[in-house]
């Protein structure tokens, strides 16, 4: 399935920037969900993992279940370590933010927001405890106005991220925001290298190479699916998860990576007999239901794994994989994951 989870396919450039680079490490400051209009999830798809840091307390639950490998912290970070106040706009996520103006635009569009003081700490720190002795592969930040804060908040001398993508648009205006942030990151050994209608993204110096990996221009919209594109799982046949959560039905779709995994696979079996679920498992029985409950999208998953085991303990396994959790996540997507979507 060649799906782009991102907003602005940020997820596909970033796969052509380190197309054969092998699993990495990412820094993902303002992550929103974890799969929808996210940037890392393909990354992590892929093997990769990282940080995440994402302070709205509904979404960031949901990363442990949808992506156990990424350390994900429900923190700000700005200039200094403290705290500081975060207005959360209610439904439109991605315009949460600690620019209280920013909120307040948000609600011309129909939303309200909510103030709460939070922790904020730096990127500096935040690398200094969870950066690998490998680097730092590329790092992104959306934070809705507050760039320049978090930018000046690095050690750039210590920790390189070898790419910075930075949303460089104002929210709700779409009026270029990136004069008052962009001056520390060239100042830095920083050079710009392309600019996708949205982000501008750099290239470390000591990483210049990469810099001949972006595309002459944005990338065509129609050439990749998308995953707001499918609609409602329930609801639409189309839809890589529709038989998934079809199963599913009677719980609640947006919180479905939160429910429990036992519960979750009761619904899934209730209509394979006890005969079959102590049966040995064949690779063709294991196809046929990885297929109903991956989407198509095995990530990494090989029903011949499965084979020796009881079909019980063979789909019990299964439910414990990337790809069933990704499905789980993208079905709930669509329910709570800034882009509401009525039905």
């Amino acid at each position: 399935m060649d799906l782009s989870y991102a907003q602005n396919m940020e997820d596909m450039h970033l796969d052509m920037v380190f197309a054969n680079h092998g699993p990495g490490f990412y820094i993902d400051v303002g992550g929103g969900h974890p799969v929808a209009d996210n940037v890392s999830f393909r990354s992590y798809l892929a093997g990769w993992q990282g940080l995440v840091i994402e302070p709205q307390t509904q979404l960031h639950r949901l990363y442990a279940p949808v992506r156990p490998r990424d350390v994900a912290l429900d923190v700000l970070v700005g200039r200094q370590a403290g705290s500081a106040p975060f207005h959360v706009v209610d439904k439109l996520h991605g315009f949460s933010t600690t620019v209280e103006a920013h909120a307040l635009g948000a609600t011309g569009f129909g939303t309200s927001y909510d103030t709460q003081t939070r922790t904020m700490t730096t990127l500096a720190a935040l690398c200094r405890q969870y950066a690998p002795a490998g680097g730092i592969d590329w790092l992104k930040i959306d934070v809705e106005g507050a760039e320049e804060a978090v930018l000046a908040g690095h050690d750039w001398s210590r920790h390189r991220p070898r790419v910075v993508l930075i949303e460089a648009i104002a929210p709700g205006t779409m009026e270029p925001s990136h004069q008052g942030w962009e001056p520390i990151l060239l100042g830095a050994g920083y050079s710009f290298a392309f600019f996708d209608g949205l982000n501008r993204w750099y290239v470390a110096e000591e990483a210049a190479a990469l810099a001949t990996r972006f595309p002459a221009a944005y990338r065509d919209w129609g050439s990749v699916r998308h995953l707001y594109d499918h609609g409602l799982a329930r609801d639409r046949a189309d839809h890589p998860d529709h038989a998934l959560a079809s199963a599913l039905m009677g719980l609640d779709p947006a919180g479905l990576p939160l429910v429990d995994r036992a519960t979750i696979f009761g619904f899934l079996i209730k209509n394979v007999g006890a005969d079959d679920l102590h049966a040995p498992a064949s690779s063709a029985m294991l196809d046929r239901f990885a297929h109903l409950w991956l989407g198509g999208e095995p990530h990494g998953y090989e029903p011949a794994s499965g084979v020796g085991q009881t079909l019980q303990e063979a789909l019990q396994a299964m439910i414990a994989t990337d790809a069933f959790r990704a499905a789980l996540g993208r079905i709930a997507a669509a329910y709570d994951g800034g882009f509401i979507m009525e039905g």
